[in-house]
């Protein structure tokens, strides 16, 4: 028995050290990063310039065969190879020849065979980035008919007083009518005391999920009048199950409902319940007749845009990394904006799709945008590409201010959208909501 074991605890010695040995080795590759940076560190070129892009490798190992590839607008091909590594560093150049943006991304395995990926991303000129296809003709006829639609169906707005959850502020669930038998279910917030308020609507990003009190009443405490909804037909207070259940089944895939006709596509009720929400706030006798601001992040941009392009009454517009930007971007050689129905026929038939999409696309309701705006765009987002996003706001005549990002995700990861968020809730809502001028900054 001794002699077995001491040879069992050698035998054992042996595999904690090769298990140490491996754990080590994950957590080298774990913590290994790739880092990508060009020589400008606002991300912004001009036609002519060369980019010089830097690739770093940090970690305990040396890099490994890392392949790049450089998309023009996020999606055509430009350059690819393999970097070539001195001192843990590898370096590129670009040649600007035109209003465009790159995104540069690298991607590599891990030890235990694992892909990883890093992206770059810079701009060229932003401000003469153009569409990608012409808006169409029939545009505003199209959405005075759904308008006129809607009008025919009256709000019959319902009110539910509940608890705010914070001191001295009013709340409310809300439901509203929609055209063809939907509803439209949100929640509504003021400060308990006060005649006339200005006027605040948030709309929601991309997924099904309730609505948290939280997200208004911050608002109302500061002196807001606030409507937030649901953009889908359903209960704003239910568990989380109950959503995952919806997203799993009647709502999977939500954005491909019937997106291959204009007249049915899911967007169709979304857009209208946000141009409704908005008139019921204006129909309010506690409304200051002033100020009306719609803002949101994602899909809830794309909404806020929408709606100040639609409803006349809006005053400012924020929009975090709007979707649904230059909707035939491939068309230009660029990534379209999500929901990418340029891709994502679902089995249709894609040429109806494409052209469906264009009542949708927030590019072509930016030139009906008369109040200012302001909107972030990330060089590194994939979700919502930059070159869609610039090339509608570049159709927006009103005041805008655009806030680039140059190391931001779709989701800011790392806090990279604090720019964005620092004009957004402390100089554009203090200064509406006060009544005073949109603060745009050049």
């Amino acid at each position: 028995m001794r002699g077995f074991y001491n040879s069992g605890m050698r035998f054992s010695r042996s595999f904690v050290v090769l298990i140490v040995a491996l754990t080590l080795l994950r957590v080298a590759w774990a913590h290994a990063q790739l880092a990508i940076a060009t020589d400008r560190t606002n991300g912004v070129y001009r036609v002519g310039d060369t980019i010089h892009w830097r690739v770093e490798w940090s970690g305990s190992n040396t890099a490994p065969p890392v392949r790049y590839t450089l998309k023009r607008g996020g999606w055509t091909d430009a350059d690819q190879g393999e970097l070539t590594f001195s001192n843990s560093v590898a370096r590129l150049e670009t040649r600007c020849t035109a209003p465009e943006t790159f995104l540069l991304e690298a991607k590599w395995r891990s030890a235990e065979g694992k892909e990883s990926r890093a992206v770059g991303g810079v701009v060229v000129e932003p401000e003469r980035i153009g569409l990608s296809a012409p808006r169409p003709a029939d545009f505003d006829a199209f959405w005075e008919t759904k308008l006129e639609e809607l009008a025919r169906v009256p709000a019959n707005p319902r009110l539910e007083s509940a608890d705010s959850g914070k001191a001295n502020v009013a709340y409310w669930k809300i439901t509203m009518d929609n055209l063809r038998g939907a509803r439209i279910q949100g929640q509504l917030a003021r400060p308990a005391q006060g005649e006339k308020l200005p006027a605040l609507l948030i709309v929601q990003w991309a997924g099904v999920y309730g609505l948290q009190k939280a997200w208004i009443s911050d608002r109302a405490a500061e002196g807001w009048l606030v409507l937030n909804i649901e953009p889908h037909d359903l209960p704003i207070d239910r568990d989380e199950e109950f959503y995952r259940q919806q997203f799993a089944g009647p709502l999977k895939d939500y954005w491909a409902i019937g997106n291959d006709d204009r007249d049915t596509s899911y967007f169709l009720r979304m857009y209208l319940s946000c141009y409704r929400a908005a008139d019921y706030l204006t129909q309010r006798p506690d409304w200051d007749g002033k100020t009306l601001v719609v803002m949101g992040s994602s899909q809830g941009g794309m909404q806020s845009l929408m709606t100040a392009g639609l409803h006349p009454r809006i005053t400012a517009a924020l929009a975090n990394v709007p979707a649904g930007c230059d909707m035939l971007g491939p068309n230009a050689g660029r990534a379209p904006g999500w929901p990418q129905w340029f891709t994502r026929v679902e089995g249709k038939d894609a040429a109806k799709v494409r052209e469906a999409s264009r009542y949708y696309d927030v590019a072509n309701f930016a030139p009906r945008i008369k109040c200012p705006v302001l909107v972030s765009v990330g060089l590194l987002d994939e979700t919502c590409p930059p070159a869609g996003i610039l090339a509608a706001m570049n159709l927006i005549s009103a005041p805008k201010e655009i806030v680039l990002l140059p190391k931001s995700n779709h989701q800011g990861d790392g806090n990279t959208q604090a720019a964005y968020n620092d004009r957004c809730y402390n100089v554009w809502l203090p200064a509406l909501r006060e009544g005073r001028p949109a603060p745009v900054r050049d």
